[in-house]
C-alpha cells in the first residue's frame, strides 16, 4: 500500500515538472516573439522616421531654393532697355537690372559693334574661354555665309538648328556647345545690311536670354 501511493506521488511529481518545463518553454517563445516584435517594430519607426526626416528636409531645402530663386528674379526687376548704335538699326531689348554692359566696339566709322553683358560686373574680355550672359556683336557681313559657318556643328550635333522670329523678322537660332567649348544659345538675323548675332555662354543664362529675346526691336 505504501509502494503504491508512493508511485502515484513521483508520478504527481514527474507530472508536475513536465508542465512546469512545457510552461517554460512557452513562457520563454513567447517572450521571444514579444522581444522580436518590439525590435521589428523598433526598425519600422526608425526607418518610416528616417523617411519622414528626409521628406522634411528635402521639402524644406526646395523651398530655401525656390525662396531664393524668386528673390533673384524679383532682384532683375524692373528690367533696363539695352539700345545700339542708330546707325545700326537702333537694335533694343531689357536685360535684367543686375547686369552690367561693357561695350568694347562701338561701330564708329562703320567697324564691328561688340556689347557684353553679366550679372554685376562684366569680366575681361579677352580671356580664353570666358563665359558672358550675353555677348552682342553686329557686323556687315552676310547673313546665309554667317549661319552656314556652323553647318559642321549642326551635322556633328554639337548645334541643334531652328527657324524663329526675331522681331518679327525671320531669325536663326543656334543650342548646343559653340567651337570654343562653351555651351549656350544664340540667335542670329539679318538687320539692313549687316547680321546680328545675339548669344549667351551658358544654359544658367537661358531663361534670362529667352526673355530677353522675346523684347528684341530694330528699324529695318
Amino acid at each position: 500500500m505504501t509502494l503504491m501511493i508512493k508511485r502515484r506521488e513521483d508520478g504527481s511529481v514527474n507530472s508536475w515538472l513536465v508542465v512546469c518545463i512545457l510552461l517554460i518553454v512557452v513562457s520563454l517563445a513567447a517572450v521571444g516573439a514579444a522581444g522580436w516584435g518590439i525590435y521589428r517594430y523598433m526598425q519600422e519607426k526608425n526607418t518610416v522616421q528616417s523617411q519622414i526626416d528626409d521628406a522634411v528636409a528635402t521639402k524644406e531645402k526646395q523651398v530655401r531654393t525656390d525662396m531664393t530663386n524668386d528673390f533673384n528674379q524679383a532682384e532683375k526687376l524692373p528690367n533696363r532697355l539695352f539700345t545700339g548704335p542708330e546707325d545700326y538699326g537702333s537694335l533694343s531689348f531689357n536685360y535684367p537690372k543686375t547686369w552690367s554692359v561693357y561695350v568694347s566696339q562701338d561701330g564708329s566709322n562703320g567697324g564691328q559693334y561688340q556689347a557684353y553683358l553679366n550679372p554685376v560686373s562684366v569680366p575681361p574680355i579677352n580671356g580664353t574661354g570666358q563665359q558672358f550672359a550675353l555677348r552682342v556683336n553686329i557686323q556687315t557681313v552676310d547673313y546665309a555665309k554667317t549661319v552656314s559657318t556652323y553647318d559642321s556643328y549642326v551635322k556633328k550635333g554639337d548645334l541643334t538648328s531652328s527657324a524663329i522670329k526675331v522681331g518679327g523678322e525671320d531669325a536663326t537660332r543656334l543650342d548646343g556647345t559653340f567651337s570654343d567649348g562653351l555651351r549656350g544659345s544664340m540667335v542670329l538675323f539679318k538687320l539692313r545690311d549687316k547680321t546680328v548675332t545675339i548669344r549667351t555662354d551658358a544654359n544658367t543664362f537661358v531663361n534670362d536670354f529667352n526673355a530677353l529675346i522675346g523684347t528684341i526691336t530694330f528699324k529695318s
